[in-house]
């Protein structure tokens, strides 16, 4: 019988300061959310008319632009168990990231107190990642968890779900009524696919993933290795600089 691939040990990963490629697709997935939320505000105040909620050119690009993020997470924590991240230093980054999410729903209940954002992109990442770290040792079993994820909300609905204490889940009957809604289900199906795949790649191919980016890179690989910075930061500036511009600088029509 062949024998199975060893697993990759801690000290066979590659430090993670040198996987520029994956923190430079992760600066890309920001570069476009920047863009995406830039227009989304200009909607709001008035200045483009466009319907984010409805659109196709604007909410398949919000599923993309999310799918990156999430692939990109799952890489993360491919990489992480990989290098034999330990339990303690897993739970601060969490923190990090449910501290965050309370944050967003704070302020988006004063921007939108009718749709604020309860189960956003960060509080789904928050309960995504325990979910993916506990089972990143399936390894190649994530595929077709990954798979029934993503499939299950099209085949499972129930009432039950579609109340705000449990629309977390997913299998809802019909999208709440929020700014940001990311449910575990589908969206955890590809984060699963991030992981599976970064483990495969560093199994295989590991210098896919830590080539050196060129110069055009350096930067977006410098954003993506802040992303949790530059999510919070991002929407106060952009929103800030848009009403100073209409408060002082534009021209009344």
């Amino acid at each position: 019988m062949r024998p199975p691939r060893p697993s990759i040990r801690a000290e066979q990963a590659p430090a993670a300061s040198r996987f520029g490629r994956l923190d430079a697709l992760r600066g890309i997935a920001l570069v476009w959310m920047a863009f995406f939320h830039f227009c989304f505000d200009l909607s709001h105040y008035g200045v483009i008319e466009a319907n984010f909620y409805r659109d196709p050119v604007w909410t398949w690009q919000r599923t993309l632009i999310l799918s990156g993020f999430l692939l990109c997470a799952g890489a993360g924590q491919a990489i992480a168990t990989a290098q034999g991240q330990t339990w303690p230093r897993f739970w601060k980054r969490w923190a990090q990231v449910a501290g965050c999410a309370l944050a967003v729903s704070a302020s988006s209940a004063l921007m939108f107190p009718d749709s604020f954002i309860y189960f956003g992109v960060l509080h789904g990442m928050a309960v995504m990642l325990v979910i993916a770290r506990l089972s990143a040792p399936l390894g190649r079993w994530l595929w077709l968890l990954g798979a029934v994820a993503v499939a299950l909300p099209q085949f499972v609905q129930h009432p039950w779900f579609d109340t705000r204490w449990t629309n977390w889940v997913g299998l809802v009957t019909a999208k709440p009524i929020t700014e940001d809604y990311v449910p575990v289900l589908p969206w955890l199906g590809v984060m699963w696919w991030g992981l599976a795949a970064t483990q495969w790649l560093l199994a295989r191919h590991p210098r896919w993933l830590v080539g050196a980016t060129g110069a055009p890179a350096q930067g977006l690989a410098l954003l993506g290795r802040w992303s949790l910075t530059f999510y919070m930061v991002h929407q106060p500036l952009l929103i800030g600089g848009l009403v100073l511009w209409l408060q002082f600088w534009r021209t009344p029509s």
